[in-house]
């Protein structure tokens, strides 16, 4: 495989799995509320998402976005309207409770979420249609986009689960919580402008 292929494609995936977005935002989220276990399992399932899409992108889902602009637009409006409520329910979630029994999205809640985020959309067919060759070199390159945007994904996730935990030790109080779930669906939130721009 071209180096220079691999490098193009490191890059791109470093760029787009390390920058703040709805997956970053959950697993920050989750590690602070929940803990290590949780949040391992949630980006296990994120991962597993993103690389479906990876894959259904590389057999040709991702030429239909591409054909059809209506079906972009409509994933960006769902993707939006779910992100946008993600981002309420956290701005309201009450301080974590130690008399109360709370859980965490699992690991298919993780994957399937990856349905509803344009942003792993946009990566992954910006990333098949970018990166893959042509002619016999296609399910090669696909399957080294495919693994580099696992290896990435694992990396810049899991760093964005230890900067959870390591908040955890600066939330003593009520206050603190709220002020933390507000930062974070403002983020949340945020992530929704940058689909549409």
């Amino acid at each position: 495989m071209d180096f220079a292929l691999l490098a193009s494609v490191a890059g791109f995936a470093f760029a787009s799995c390390a920058t703040p977005g709805p997956n970053n935002m959950l697993l920050t989220h989750t590690a602070t509320r929940f803990g290590y276990g949780p949040t391992l399992k949630l980006l296990l399932g994120i991962m597993l998402g993103l690389q479906l899409l990876l894959l259904f992108s590389a057999l040709g889902l991702g030429q239909l976005f591409l054909r059809w602009p209506i079906l972009q637009w409509t994933l960006k409006i769902l993707g939006s309207g779910y992100l946008l409520w993600l981002a309420w329910q956290i701005a309201h979630s009450a301080p974590p409770d130690a008399q109360k029994v709370e859980t965490s999205m699992n690991w298919r809640q993780g994957a399937v979420f990856q349905i509803f985020n344009p942003k792993a959309w946009l990566m992954a067919v910006s990333a098949i249609s970018g990166f893959t060759l042509a002619g016999p070199q296609y399910w090669s390159s696909a399957w080294l986009i495919l693994a580099v945007f696992l290896a990435f994904g694992i990396i810049t996730g899991y760093f964005w689960m230890i900067f959870g935990l390591n908040l955890r030790i600066w939330l003593r109080s009520a206050r603190d919580w709220r002020r933390f779930n507000q930062g974070m669906a403002l983020l949340t939130a945020a992530s929704v402008v940058m689909i549409w721009y």
